[in-house]
């Protein structure tokens, strides 16, 4: 059976704390990925919809620059980059031709994955 969400890739350190949902009923698809290399060999090679790209933890300043600067020209989705102290940066599509960088709050990153339902709901 083929899955028709379109798909969230993420990659964070192994500790991660999380709670992403992955489950059937989830508005995206999330695939997990442990490196950045993996990552970037994935937007190249994976023929799904990818609809965001999130770096949660798991890559260095450098990393994360190399990923932005060869993503694809095909690849129009959102690109998260969370950093240590849960602040991060955001590179989306810009009207025309080319991508915007966004400097986020930990507030700002939160309020993304709420909105974007990436993680799991919490009880009341």
């Amino acid at each position: 059976m083929r899955d028709p969400r379109r798909i969230t890739l993420v990659n964070l350190p192994p500790l991660a704390s999380r709670e992403w949902d992955c489950s059937l009923g989830a508005a995206t698809r999330i695939i997990m990925v442990r490196t950045v290399a993996i990552l970037e060999h994935a937007l190249s090679e994976l023929d799904r919809d990818v609809e965001r790209v999130i770096v949660d933890r798991g890559a260095t300043a450098a990393e994360s620059l190399h990923l932005l600067a060869h993503l694809p020209a095909e690849f129009h989705g959102d690109v998260l980059i969370i950093t240590s102290d849960g602040s991060g940066f955001l590179s989306a599509r810009a009207r025309g031709d080319g991508r915007m960088l966004y400097p986020l709050t930990a507030v700002d990153v939160d309020f993304y994955l709420e909105t974007h339902a990436l993680l799991m709901q919490r009880a009341a």
